[in-house]
């Protein structure tokens, strides 16, 4: 009988001390599934005469303890206290008036709007020009003095492969005639 950390148990020493230790590694907050697996391995052994006398250690399961970290809760600064409230945000209105554009006609503001909306538009043409031109800039070439490097050792190659190929040719009709 569990009530809160008190455990009440009934039967023989042997029974009492494997129930003891149940209960402790239960609120050491191991489970106790893992125990009463392990006394039904030990009880399974006892039954089996060839295996009374030698070491079960290899046979009794072996439960890995797993860490896990808990996540750390993220400090959240607190801001200073302030008697006085933020001052209050422009409207709209308020913008309009400061720049003069509130006294300004309808059609007056809807030519600003597109004059606006034009120069928006040129400079994201320019960007396009720019990013399409950049498709079309032809890439470095490699400097003279690597050019000659090149040519030089091709004809150092050349000709190191003019004797083998003679050689080649001399087997190659001594094959076709024998």
């Amino acid at each position: 009988m569990v009530q809160g950390n008190t455990v009440a148990c009934i039967g023989p020493f042997a029974g009492l001390k494997q129930a003891r230790n149940v209960v402790i590694d239960t609120m050491k907050n191991i489970h106790p599934v893992y125990n009463i697996k392990m006394l039904m391995v030990k009880q399974q052994l006892m039954k089996d005469e060839t295996m009374k006398n030698e070491s079960w250690s290899h046979l009794l399961p072996k439960f890995k303890k797993t860490n896990t970290k808990r996540k750390k809760p993220s400090v959240i600064k607190k801001k200073e206290y302030t008697p006085f409230p933020p001052p209050q945000q422009e409207s709209k209105v308020d913008k309009e008036l400061a720049s003069g554009e509130y006294f300004l006609k309808p059609k007056e503001k809807e030519m600003k709007k597109k004059e606006q909306q034009k120069e928006r538009q040129q400079k994201a043409a320019e960007v396009q020009k720019e990013r399409r031109a950049k498709s079309f800039v032809p890439p470095q070439e490699p400097s003279e003095r690597k050019r000659k490097r090149t040519e030089d050792e091709d004809e150092g190659s050349l000709r190191q492969l003019v004797p083998k190929l003679k050689k080649a040719n001399t087997k190659g009709r001594k094959e076709l005639t024998s």
